[in-house]
């Protein structure tokens, strides 16, 4: 092995051990790293094509939107991003200071957790879709006001409809609570298996199975709930059948 490549591996196997640390994980595997496998729904480019065009009308919409007070405070509107092919789809409560000056969802630090999640499934940010509940930052981060969350719902059903994914993770207590239908608290409702109903009616459609678990944000505040919060994610890498190796 040439020196180069050592340093290579090496620098892979910090980056990996970072990943697990920031995650709650005490243990790595020793054997060889998963196969890759194929992550994406199969989909024709004229559907995937389809799909983008529809996902940047909403976009559209969304930055033209003044159904509530919010659009008097936001900076750039935070529709979401991701692929349009995603069989996950990870749903946050609204954007942050970061998110509202860039435009774009899971962005600061509660972002790179999330990004460290999604890798630690064996995944990308471009392999998922990424969005909020609403999409505007409400001032100084506070809690969704109910009359914004009514307002805004509709786009990310439509979102959820155009892209059909596998599953979806709802992120925190909100997210959970608006796209359930319920006041349950997180500590109940995270790590066990939920249905997503489109439009909230179980008369449209097959339900989309959804896992609720931890904010990111709130993981920060106590790192000490990582683990649970891996333990609802490794339950959705089965449910997509990715592979578990830690």
């Amino acid at each position: 092995m040439t020196r180069n490549l050592q340093a290579d591996v090496r620098g892979a196997v910090a980056r990996h051990l970072e990943t697990d640390l920031s995650l709650g994980l005490r243990e790595t595997p020793l054997h060889s790293p998963r196969p890759v496998i194929r992550k994406l729904q199969i989909l024709t480019a004229d559907k995937v094509a389809q799909r983008q065009t529809a996902l940047a009308a909403i976009n559209e919409r969304v930055g033209q939107c003044t159904r509530c007070g919010l659009a008097k405070t936001r900076t750039k509107t935070v529709p979401g991003q991701g692929n349009p092919a995603a069989r996950l789809v990870f749903v946050g409560e609204a954007p942050g200071r970061d998110e509202d000056q860039q435009g774009l969802a899971f962005v600061g630090r509660a972002g790179q957790l999330l990004t460290k999640m999604i890798e630690a499934m064996g995944l990308t940010r471009d392999e998922v879709y990424i969005c909020n509940i609403l999409k505007c930052r409400p001032p100084e981060n506070r809690d969704p006001a109910p009359d914004e969350i009514s307002n805004c719902w509709p786009y990310l059903d439509e979102q959820l409809r155009i892209i059909q994914p596998e599953v979806i993770v709802a992120l925190g207590k909100p997210a959970s609570q608006t796209l359930l239908r319920t006041k349950e608290g997180i500590g109940r409702l995270r790590g066990v298996w939920q249905e997503y109903y489109t439009s909230g009616s179980s008369a449209v459609g097959e339900p989309t199975p959804l896992m609720p678990t931890f904010h990111p944000a709130y993981l920060l505040r106590s790192p000490t709930e990582k683990g649970k919060a891996w333990s609802d994610l490794k339950q959705v890498m089965t449910r997509l059948g990715l592979p578990i190796t830690r």
